[in-house]
């Protein structure tokens, strides 16, 4: 049996204007979501363990390899 992988999206945090659920320097968890992006936000998994939208440019979309993606996620 073959499951099939869905590559995720990840982010580094450069912004975080005091936001307490978001930390400077850490990669977070991307969500799904083409309403927020059209408003130029992006749903992120953050510090609360929950998804929140905010200003994609408080972010940097990063490129992690299939490994480093599933650490990731099952850390979040």
């Amino acid at each position: 049996m073959i499951t099939e992988y869905k590559e995720q999206k990840f982010v580094l945090c450069v912004r975080n204007d005091e936001c307490e659920d978001l930390e400077v320097r850490k990669i977070y968890q991307v969500l799904p979501d083409k309403s927020a992006s059209k408003d130029g936000y992006i749903r992120v998994v953050d510090e609360s363990g929950e998804d929140y939208l905010y200003p994609e440019s408080y972010f940097v979309l990063v490129k992690l390899p299939r490994k480093a993606q599933e650490l990731v996620a099952k850390a979040s």
